[in-house]
């Protein structure tokens, strides 16, 4: 019985680095697991709020660096892999770090920043990554938890992706399951998605054909920076007509919005063929050999 005991210790060790951290942790989660070895606490504030308070020991990471016009100038796209590779290292970040993503906590347009770094990890083949529901701002709110303002600076480290294309998609991938039954789940307002707004004047007003209105907002509470509870996210989905599981691609404007729609289809409801358009209608929209639907035309 005792070898067996001992076997089975053993046979736990071996796998346990093979399971993918918890997507979304709370506060006293992080307190209990903040001085763990290998555990970095990667700060999304702007430097200068990051300077007035954070998590002890959090290092800074300007947003703007994980997302970056590509060759044909689509605006806030996933930068190259070695580009990447460089920043993550820079970070004091190795493939065996556990990596928990914080923001201030005021919106979901900043959840938006946590989640979208937390998609280009996985993309990255990387799953020791996590996010901290309601920021700095939940973190702080007992006012017994330590904060600290002082800049830390990390040792660089040497961090190597493991791609996964699959969970890309581009254009032409979008354009091919027009007419299917994967759903297609627009993450903007829904002004935008009806074309009463747009980007501009090069990006044509409205939605890709068939495709579902989820404003990523409706997913937080109050439109901040708390998910609802599973349940809840469940009954916005059905109310909707968001399937819970499936083929679905998810967009926005830039795929920025949207990854906080693809964080919780993927990783809170645990749909694995949910997927995010990163050119979205950046993209989309100024190019007219791609089809768009207007749900209100105003003269």
């Amino acid at each position: 019985m005792h070898a067996r005991y001992l076997i089975g210790l053993l046979f736990l060790f071996i796998l346990a680095p093979l399971r993918a951290a918890i997507p979304l942790v709370d506060a006293d989660w992080l307190l209990a697991n903040l001085n763990k070895p290998n555990l970095v606490v990667l700060d999304l504030q702007p430097k200068s709020i990051y300077q007035r308070f954070h998590v002890p020991g959090a290092v800074n990471s300007d947003y703007k660096d994980w997302r970056k016009p590509d060759a044909g100038k689509i605006p806030g796209m996933i930068p190259p892999v070695s580009a990447l590779e460089q920043l993550i290292g820079s970070l004091g970040i190795d493939n065996n770090t556990h990596v928990l993503l914080v923001i201030t906590g005021r919106s979901a347009s900043e959840m938006a920043s946590a989640t979208r770094v937390y998609w280009t990890f996985k993309v990255l083949g990387h799953d020791e990554v996590s996010i901290l529901d309601g920021g700095l701002i939940a973190y702080a709110e007992t006012k017994k938890r330590p904060i600290e303002n002082q800049l830390n600076i990390p040792s660089r480290k040497t961090f190597k992706a493991n791609p996964r294309p699959d969970y890309l998609v581009n254009a032409d991938q979008v354009k091919s399951v027009l007419d299917t039954d994967i759903s297609l789940v627009d993450s903007r307002s829904s002004a935008e998605y009806m074309g009463l707004l747009h980007g501009g004047d090069k990006e044509r007003p409205g939605t890709i054909p068939d495709s579902v209105n989820l404003p990523y907002d409706w997913l937080t509470v109050n439109s901040g920076a708390r998910f609802h509870t599973i349940d809840n996210l469940k009954r916005i989905y059905e109310f909707v007509g968001v399937p819970l599981e499936g083929d679905q691609i998810s967009f926005c404007h830039t795929g920025h919005r949207t990854a906080l729609s693809w964080f919780v289809s993927h990783e809170l409801l645990g749909n694995k063929s949910a997927r995010l358009y990163d050119g979205s209608m950046a993209e989309w929209a100024v190019d007219p050999s791609l089809p768009m639907e207007q749900k209100i035309k105003l003269d």
